[in-house]
């Protein structure tokens, strides 16, 4: 298995280590709920170094990241990020992504870690006639995400960076421990963050100093299975469950990061054709009315008919429900209706608003 930087750290913390697509990483060190609570109250601490970072660069790397993705990368300028996609011809997902304006000739896409080898393929496949060099750095980087309302008050004094002033999606370069690093306003909880990307040999200085300062806020070290737990409340897809090479960017709800009037791009005719015709079928959010917790792949039945499978679900440890995700035929995607989930027996679900957790204003 690959291992991150931080995989000594993490066992000497305790973490329980299990395989994840190829990698050696923790899914919990106190216990998911513990530290799931952590994020939303406080602050939690993830190493997501498996992430994948693609790098794309030269006089023509606008053009062939437009060309791949249905968001309007022209609208970033350096210092500025979008969440975005990787498309098929079908207008369906080979991946989601961040695509980051490193500079007017040179992007970073940060893509899923199950998926990186095969978008670096992807995009090798369209690069032709394209004056840019495409480069996978996903060994190179290591990604720390700092997560949750005290998130600030914990990385201010360790950088010159001005995080108050930086808003979300945007990022800069500067130092933390003494290592180069690029922090960005992002996140995968529905929390205020920041991400921190190196290419430090010695990343560990930055984790052990952001735990070390994060004590007085009763910080905690973050597993895979708190950032599964936090992202579903905040409806955050995750590519292979809710979004993959058989649904749409449209069919995901994720219609508001397709932009028609950009130009061409991959996918462009069949989505403008779907969102002419309207879809048959679309991802809601729900919580389940009977005892019971929905877990990915669980049938789901409308009218006694099989129509889909659970793509998320669990326990929510804030809502302290059973929550999930599914795709519904469109007659039955309203806030209330009621279908069933093959749970041993079945169990009756209903349809929820979503997200279902949306983090407080600022007073």
């Amino acid at each position: 298995m690959k291992r991150t930087r931080l995989n000594a750290a993490h066992k000497k913390l305790g973490g329980k280590m299990i395989e994840f697509f190829g990698w050696e990483m923790p899914v919990e060190f106190t216990g998911i709920i513990e530290e799931h609570l952590a994020v939303r109250e406080r602050a939690g601490l993830f190493d997501v170094s498996h992430m994948g970072e693609i790098v794309i660069s030269g006089k023509q790397a606008l053009d062939l990241v437009q060309y791949l993705t249905p968001n309007d990368a022209a609208r970033l300028a350096p210092g500025k990020a979008q969440y975005s996609a990787l498309t098929t011809p079908e207008g369906t997902f080979v991946d989601d992504l961040l695509v980051y304006c490193l500079d007017e000739e040179k992007y970073l896409l940060v893509v899923n870690a199950a998926n990186s080898n095969k978008d670096y393929e992807w995009i090798l496949s369209h690069q032709e006639g394209f004056d840019v060099k495409v480069e996978n750095r996903s060994d190179d980087y290591t990604q720390l995400a700092l997560q949750g309302p005290r998130a600030l008050e914990i990385l201010k004094p360790m950088t010159e960076i001005d995080l108050e002033e930086m808003k979300s999606f945007r990022f800069d370069w500067g130092k933390i421990s003494g290592e180069e690093v690029l922090v960005s306003r992002t996140g995968y909880t529905g929390e205020d963050g920041f991400e921190i990307y190196t290419l430090s040999s010695q990343p560990e200085k930055i984790w052990e100093e952001v735990l070390e300062r994060g004590t007085s806020y009763n910080l905690l070290p973050v597993g895979l299975g708190a950032r599964d737990t936090l992202r579903l409340e905040a409806k955050l897809m995750l590519y292979g469950n809710d979004i993959n090479e058989t649904t749409t960017v449209l069919e995901a709800g994720l219609g508001w990061l397709v932009k028609f009037q950009k130009g061409d791009f991959l996918g462009r005719e069949l989505l403008l054709k779907q969102k002419e015709k309207g879809i048959t079928r679309k991802l809601v959010g729900f919580e389940l009315v009977d005892k019971g917790i929905a877990r990915p792949h669980h049938h789901v039945f409308v009218e006694g008919n099989e129509v889909s499978e659970v793509t998320s679900g669990t326990y929510s440890p804030y809502f302290k429900k059973a929550i999930g995700l599914t795709y519904l035929p469109l007659d039955f995607t309203e806030i209330g209706t009621e279908f069933e989930i093959e749970i041993r027996d079945k169990r009756k679900a209903r349809v929820v608003p979503t997200p279902f957790y949306k983090r407080p204003e600022k007073s």
